[in-house]
C-alpha cells in the first residue's frame, strides 16, 4: 500500500562490497534487479534502466560510447544480461538530423535497429531516445506509485514544487516515443542540477554519474514522495470513507468461486481465459469505499497500468451486506454484455483509420464489492500480473484523490496507447500460444507415476494443472518439482480424498479461486488389490468400489456442475485398465470397479455430449515404473499369482504383449493429452487401450 506507517519507506539495498570489481554493464544489472525486486518501485514489466559505456568497437578497434539500456518487453527485476540492448550513441545522435517532426515519430523505432552495436540481436524498445538524450551516464525510470499519485493528480506540477523544489522538475503529459526522448534532452540542458523529472500521468525519470549515485537518488525521490503523503494524508478520509464491510476470507472465497467460472465461461468463448483472485488489503478498502465506482470509472493513469488492465473495470452488482448470489449471477449476464458493448463503442470513438482492428471487449479487471477484484487474461501470470497492476492503480488514486482530485489518463490518449501501431507489432511478434493455452486442468492421484506423468504433459502444452492426491509428502514434492521447471503460476496442489464428497466439492472450489474453473479433468485416483474371492473381504471390496466407482463419480459430478456453469464444453479422462474390460484371476474386487468406472464414463459421454463435454477412457495395463499401486502387497501378490518374482514382473507383462514392449506412465500421459486437446474435439464415449497389445482387451 502507499502510505500506511513509517516502515513503508524502501530500504537501501545497493551492497558496496557485493558491486565493488563489477563493470559498468554489470552495475547496470545490478542495479535493475535490486530497483524491480520492490513493486513500490515499479511494476512488473514496467521502467527501464540504462547505462552509457566506453566499449572497443569490434569493426575499428576504437572506443566508442555505447548504450545499455533495457530490451523491449523485459522486466527490471528479472532480467538478465542478454535482456539489454546495446547502441552505438553517435547513430542515436545522428537520427536527430533525419527526424521529420512529432506526428512522424513512430517511423523512428524503425531505425533504432541501424544503431545496434556488436550485433546484439535483443530489440531495443520504444523508450531508447529517452534515455539516449539525457545527458548523463546513469538514468532510471521507474512508475513508484508514490510518484504516480502525484502525476496523476490535477495539480500536478505544483506538487511536484511543493515535494521536491528544483530537485526534480515536471513535463506535461506526452505518449512515450521520440518526441519525449527530445523533451528530456531539452529539460535538462535547461535544468542542469536537477536530478530527475516527474511525467506527468505517467512516471519518475532520474539521473547520475554513476550507477550507486542513480539507484541512491532514485530510492531517495521515492521515500521522499512517500514520507509526504504520510504526514498529508495522516487522519484523512480515504475514498470517501466506508460504503460496505468486507466479508469473512471464507466467505470471500466462496463468492469468487461461484463467480468465477461464470465469468469464465461469459468471456472465454473466443480464447480461453484464465482467473486469478486478490482480497489483499489495498483492494479490499478500494471496493468496499464510497468513491469506489466513480474512481473505477475514470480509468487508470499510468500507460503501463492501462495497457494491462483495460480502460477501466467492470464492478459488480454484489451487496455483501444482503449477499444475493443468484441474483449476482443472474445480472453478469447483462453486465458483461454491456461491457462489451461500451467498450466496443469506445473502440468507434476513438479509431484511427489505419487503427488495427477491435482486441477482445470483455473487462480484464472484476471488481466485487465486500469480496475482492477477479482479473482474467490468456495465462495465469498475466492474469496475476494485471491484478498487480491494478492494485497499483488503487494505490495511486489512493494518494491522488486524498490529497487533491485524481485524473485518469484521456480517453483518446488511452485508445492512442492501446491500439497504437507499435504496440500492435508487439502483439503481433508473439509465439504462438500453446495447444492447451488458456486450459484448467485437475489430475487426481497427481502425484503418482501415471498422474505426474500426465500433469507435465498438460503443462508443456500451456495449460495450467491442480494436482488432486491424498499423499501430502509427494504433492509437496511433485509441486516443488514442476513450479521449478514451469513456474508457481501454473500449477497448484490440493490435499483431496476422491471418496470423500466434501473434498471433492473444496477442490473444486479452490480450483475456481485460483484459476477461474476448469476445462479438463483427469480422473486417475487409484488403488490396486489382488486376493481370490474366498479371501476377499467385503473391506476390501468396498474400498475398491469405494475409490475406483464412487471417487469417479465423485469427481465427476463436481466436474460437470462446474463445466455447465462454464458453459465452454470439456474433456474428462478416466485412466481405467485392462483389467476393466478382461477378467484377470485373483483380483475381482479391483476388476469389477475398473469395469464399473468404463461403463460410468459411457453413461456421462451420453449426459455430456448435449453441453460438449467430452468423456473418454484411457486403459493401461502393467505400467510398473514410477507406479505407487505397484509398490507393497499388490507387486507382491501379482507376483505370485504369475509365479515370478518381483524383478521378473516386468519382463513378465512385456512378453505376454502382442508388441512385447512396456508401457510407461509418459505414454498413458500421451493418451491423455489426445482425448484432452482439440485433435479428438469430435471423440466421445471413446476408449484407447495403452498397454502394448492384449487380445483379451480389444473392444471389438
Amino acid at each position: 500500500m502507499l502510505n500506511i506507517d513509517a516502515g513503508s519507506r524502501l530500504a537501501n539495498l545497493w551492497d558496496k562490497d557485493r558491486a565493488a570489481g563489477m563493470s559498468e554493464p554489470e552495475l547496470l544489472l545490478y542495479r535493475s534487479n535490486i530497483l524491480g525486486s520492490d513493486k513500490r518501485v515499479t511494476n512488473y514489466g514496467g521502467g527501464n534502466t540504462s547505462a552509457k559505456v566506453m566499449e572497443k568497437d569490434p569493426l575499428t578497434g576504437q572506443m566508442v560510447e555505447v548504450l545499455w539500456v533495457k530490451g523491449s518487453g523485459g522486466d527490471v527485476g528479472t532480467i538478465k544480461m542478454d535482456g539489454f540492448s546495446t547502441l552505438y550513441m553517435d547513430k542515436l545522435n545522428a537520427l536527430k538530423g533525419i527526424y521529420r517532426g512529432v506526428e512522424f515519430e513512430d517511423e523512428m523505432v524503425g531505425y533504432l535497429p541501424h544503431c545496434t552495436f556488436n550485433l546484439n540481436p535483443r530489440a531495443a524498445s520504444i523508450d531508447t531516445p529517452l534515455h539516449a538524450y539525457v545527458p548523463k551516464k546513469h538514468v532510471d525510470h521507474m512508475h513508484p506509485d508514490a510518484i504516480i499519485a502525484i502525476a496523476a493528480s490535477d495539480n500536478s506540477r505544483d506538487l511536484t514544487k511543493q515535494i521536491f523544489g528544483d530537485a526534480i522538475g515536471w513535463l506535461p503529459w506526452k505518449r512515450p516515443g521520440y518526441e519525449l526522448g527530445l523533451w528530456l534532452e531539452d529539460f535538462c540542458l535547461k535544468n542542469p542540477d536537477a536530478k530527475g523529472v516527474v511525467l506527468e500521468s505517467h512516471g519518475l525519470f532520474t539521473w547520475a554519474d554513476t550507477a550507486e549515485q542513480c539507484y541512491d537518488t532514485t530510492i531517495e525521490i521515492i521515500n521522499r514522495a512517500i514520507a509526504w503523503f504520510e504526514t498529508e494524508t495522516a487522519g484523512k478520509t480515504v475514498f470517501g470513507g466506508e460504503k460496505h464491510r468486507p466479508l469473512g476470507p471464507a466467505e470471500r472465497r466462496k463468492v469468487a468461486a461461484a463467480l468465477m467460472p461464470a465469468i469464465r465461461g461469459m468471456i472465454s468463448k473466443q480464447v480461453h481465459m484464465v482467473g486469478h483472485f486478490d482480497d489483499s488489503d489495498a483492494v479490499l478498502q478500494f471496493v468496499c469505499a464510497k468513491d469506489m465506482e466513480a474512481l473505477a470509472a475514470l480509468g487508470t493513469s499510468c500507460p503501463d497500468h492501462f495497457l494491462r488492465t483495460k480502460i477501466r473495470p467492470l464492478v459488480v452488482d454484489f451487496n455483501p451486506a444482503s449477499p444475493d448470489l443468484a441474483a449476482t449471477l443472474d445480472s453478469l449476464v447483462g453486465s458483461v454484455a454491456q461491457y462489451r458493448e461500451d467498450y466496443t463503442a469506445y473502440y468507434e470513438r476513438c479509431r484511427h483509420a489505419d487503427s488495427p482492428a477491435i482486441r477482445d471487449p470483455n473487462a480484464v479487471v472484476y471488481l466485487v464489492p465486500g469480496v475482492g477484484m477477479l482479473t482474467f487474461a490468456k495465462d495465469k501470470a498475466t492474469a496475476r500480473i494485471s491484478g498487480e497492476f491494478y492494485t497499483n492503480a488503487i494505490n495511486v488514486m489512493r494518494g491522488a484523490s486524498t490529497v487533491s482530485t485524481y485524473c485518469g489518463l484521456p480517453e483518446q490518449e488511452a485508445f492512442d496507447i492501446e491500439y497504437w501501431l507499435l504496440e500492435e507489432a508487439k502483439l503481433q511478434r508473439m509465439p504462438k500460444p500453446k495447444s492447451l493455452a488458456g486450459r484448467v486442468a485437475i489430475v487426481t492421484g497427481g502425484a503418482g507415476g501415471i498422474g505426474s506423468a500426465t500433469a507435465e504433459r498438460l503443462l508443456g502444452e500451456g495449460a495450467c494443472v491442480v494436482l488432486a492426491d491424498i499423499d501430502a509428502e509427494a504433492l509437496d514434492k511433485t509441486m516443488s518439482n514442476f513450479a521449478g521447471r514451469y513456474s508457481k503460476d501454473v500449477v497448484r496442489t490440493v490435499s483431496m480424498n476422491v471418496t470423500d464428497e466434501n473434498a471433492v466439492d473444496e477442490a473444486y472450489a479452490d480450483m475456481a479461486v485460483e484459476f477461474g474453473g476448469v476445462d479438463i479433468v483427469v480422473s486417475n485416483a487409484g488403488i490396486a488389490s489382488s486376493a481370490p474371492v474366498e479371501d476377499t473381504t467385503l473391506e476390501l471390496w468396498n474400498r475398491n468400489m469405494s475409490i475406483l466407482s464412487t471417487g469417479y463419480f465423485l469427481v465427476s459430478r463436481a466436474a460437470f456442475r462446474m463445466l455447465k456453469a462454464q458453459d465452454l464444453g470439456g474433456s474428462i479422462v478416466f485412466i481405467a485398465s485392462k483389467n476393466g474390460l478382461a477378467a484377470s484371476p485373483g483380483a475381482s474386487a479391483y476388476c469389477t470397479a475398473k469395469a464399473s468406472e468404463i461403463h460410468l464414463a459411457r453413461c456421462l459421454a451420453l449426459e455430456g455430449a448435449p453441453h460438449g463435454i467430452r468423456v473418454n477412457v484411457v486403459n493401461p495395463d502393467a505400467v510398473l515404473r514410477g507406479s505407487k499401486i505397484w509398490s507393497g502387497e499388490w507387486l507382491d501378490q501379482r507376483a505370485s499369482t504369475y509365479k515370478t518374482d518381483k524383478d521378473g514382473l516386468e519382463e513378465m507383462y512385456r512378453q505376454r504383449s502382442l508388441l512385447k514392449r512396456s508401457v510407461l506412465p509418459e505414454d498413458i500421459a500421451e493418451a491423455t493429452y489426445f482425448f484432452a486437446c482439440e485433435a479428438s474435439s469430435k471423440s466421445t464415449g471413446n476408449i484407447i487401450n495403452v498397454d502394448a497389445g492384449n487380445v483379451q482387451a480389444f473392444t471389438r
